[in-house]
């Protein structure tokens, strides 16, 4: 027998079934209860594991699914639960060969554990996708609850979302998904791997309470396609979630609007927020601890609302700058500089530099070699911050407009330098 098709309710026999073609369910409303088999292929090169195609109210569970291209595939389908699965030796490229391309659409996906598309409605939870390339992969979906699962040490990514939208990730774990590259030019640690990638249009999510430690990067959010498409990922809530020791950035959200950053950890990692060309977002009660370049980094940033944030020995804690690319010309709305920044009740404690604001900035540290920006940053409010043992504590290099009151100032060398 190379497969199996079912069309009701079905209880495996807790045995090993050898299924190259795997199992397909063809009908509506149907269990199909594992029972503790384990299904296994033996070609990863196309086949899933378990196929679901224009089904509805489908329940996979107790399934131990090895050796496929996608563990579960699930197309045009709503009302779907999958739990208390374990899924792995799904397709990997070999981890460190290859610098991974974000933007690759559904039909032509990299392997994992779960394979959705086009799905809503759908309940995926307490299931075991560890040690492969990807957990979920997520492609036009809406409305899924994807919770207590397991997508540590994947390859590529934890949890994927593309143009997927107003769905809730809480008490996920996907640490250590992270890879190496080494080319010519030189190698990284990371090469786009992330605990959660949140690309192309995946907006209103609430992601809640996940791990996603020593990833490439934490949260890796995008909303500009390479060649220069506005696909902004927008409005959604990263709350209580840990993104720590990323050799890149916790938190990255670039070309975005309308996203907040409340009660997250962002520590020991290059950056812990990365969030250049973005719109109108909050960060709130964050503790962001010993990061190396700094805390908070943002180019052309507008309209930021930084509050309550626990900022404590990075190089930097808040780093804002502008800088001008000839690639974005052509792409309407681009941010132009930087303004219109509220920064209020934050501790800002034991960093090299606790606030620097500069105009014309290669990764805000050093003057850019290219155009300069015309507009420069202006419209910052620094309010009530507790601003003290950093070397410096305000820093302000060719901008206007800074409003500064009633912050607790005591610092090393200067509380304000300004160029």
């Amino acid at each position: 027998m190379t497969g199996l098709t079912i069309n009701k309710d079905t209880q495996l026999e807790p045995k090993v079934y050898l299924l190259p073609e795997g199992i397909t369910i063809d009908s509506d409303n149907v269990t199909l209860d594992g029972h503790g088999a384990t299904i296994l292929g033996t070609d990863k090169t196309a086949s899933q594991g378990i196929k679901v195609s224009d089904r509805k109210n489908i329940t996979i569970k107790n399934l131990r699914i090895l050796n496929y291209y996608h563990g579960i595939s699930v197309k045009k389908s709503t009302g779907i639960e999958i739990c208390d699965c374990t899924i792995t030796l799904t397709t990997e490229i070999q981890s460190n060969t290859l610098f991974l391309d974000i933007w690759k659409p559904a039909a032509n996906s990299y392997g994992g554990a779960v394979f959705l598309e086009q799905v809503t409605d759908a309940n995926i939870h307490d299931n075991d996708l560890q040690h492969q390339m990807n957990g979920v992969l997520s492609y036009q979906c809406k409305g899924l609850n994807i919770t207590k699962n397991l997508a540590n040490y994947c390859s590529g990514f934890g949890f994927h979302l593309f143009e997927t939208s107003d769905s809730t990730y809480s008490n996920n774990y996907a640490d250590y998904c992270c890879r190496y590259y080494l080319s010519e030019a030189g190698s990284h640690l990371g090469a786009d791997a992330a605990g959660f990638l949140i690309i192309y249009k995946s907006c209103n999510n609430v992601f809640r309470k996940n791990y996603a430690r020593l990833g490439g990067d934490g949260f890796f959010l995008a909303g500009l396609t390479p060649d220069g498409i506005d696909v902004g990922c927008n409005n959604n809530l990263f709350e209580e979630n840990d993104a720590s020791y990323s050799p890149n950035n916790a938190f990255e959200g670039v070309f975005s609007k309308g996203n907040i950053y409340q009660g997250n950890k962002a520590n020991h990692s290059n950056y812990g927020f990365w969030l250049g060309f973005s719109s109108d977002c909050t960060l709130k009660d964050n503790q962001i601890y010993h990061n190396r370049q700094a805390g908070i980094a943002v180019e052309n940033g507008l309209n930021f609302r930084v509050l309550d944030n626990d900022i404590q020995n990075n190089s930097h804690g808040i780093l804002i700058w502008t800088r001008s690319y000839d690639f974005l010309r052509t792409v309407p709305g681009m941010n132009p500089t930087s303004r219109d920044w509220l920064i209020e009740r934050n501790k800002l404690i034991q960093n090299r530099k606790g606030i620097r604001i500069a105009a014309n900035q290669d990764h805000g540290v050093r003057r850019s070699g290219g155009e300069q920006v015309p507009v420069p940053p202006h419209n910052h409010t620094i309010r009530n911050n507790e601003i003290r043992s950093n070397l410096i504590g305000i820093e302000l290099d060719q901008v206007k407009d800074t409003q500064m009151d009633q912050n607790m100032l005591d610092n090393l060398i200067a509380d304000l330098d300004q160029k």
